[in-house]
């Protein structure tokens, strides 16, 4: 886990130096109805790392880990996937997650921003690991490639 003692590193010293442009820690989600794909990076070194997955039991549930995630992390963003047909056409998930969305930031008011997820768990099955996260990974890996450094 060198990656997260690294993010720790730079997001502490960060905190401390005043006039420093605001770096973002963001939480990438992959939203499903059983499961949910986490991955954390942040908008200084703009690398997304596999989390963890969380087992959706309940709405309760899934928003108290959520919970100690933002204060073990200090989460600032939130990225959710948002699945579409491969048209681009919404479909029933595409609700569920734009819901689901709706609800992080109703509940730990922080900003949401949602990024096209198709493909994603399709390339993730190629990958070692944790599908969900990984999935949530390339979520994340787009929204960085999507916004200027």
């Amino acid at each position: 886990m060198w990656f997260v003692d690294m993010v720790n590193q730079v997001s502490q010293r960060l905190h401390e130096q005043p006039n420093q442009k605001s770096i973002e820690t963001v939480l990438a989600l992959d939203f499903g109805t059983k499961k949910i794909g986490l991955a954390l990076g942040n908008s200084l070194l703009r690398l997304a790392q596999p989390l963890m997955t969380i087992e959706h039991r309940s709405n309760e549930f899934t928003f108290q880990q959520i919970q100690k995630l933002i204060k073990e992390w200090e989460i600032t963003l939130f990225v959710v996937g948002l699945p579409r047909h491969p048209d681009g056409n919404a479909h029933e998930m595409t609700n569920r997650c734009t819901r689901f969305g709706n609800q992080l930031h109703g509940r730990f008011h922080l900003p949401v921003v949602w990024m096209d997820e198709r493909y994603t768990s399709a390339t993730a099955n190629h990958q070692h690991g944790d599908i969900d996260a990984q999935s949530a990974v390339l979520i994340l890996e787009q929204y960085f490639s999507s916004t200027p450094s």
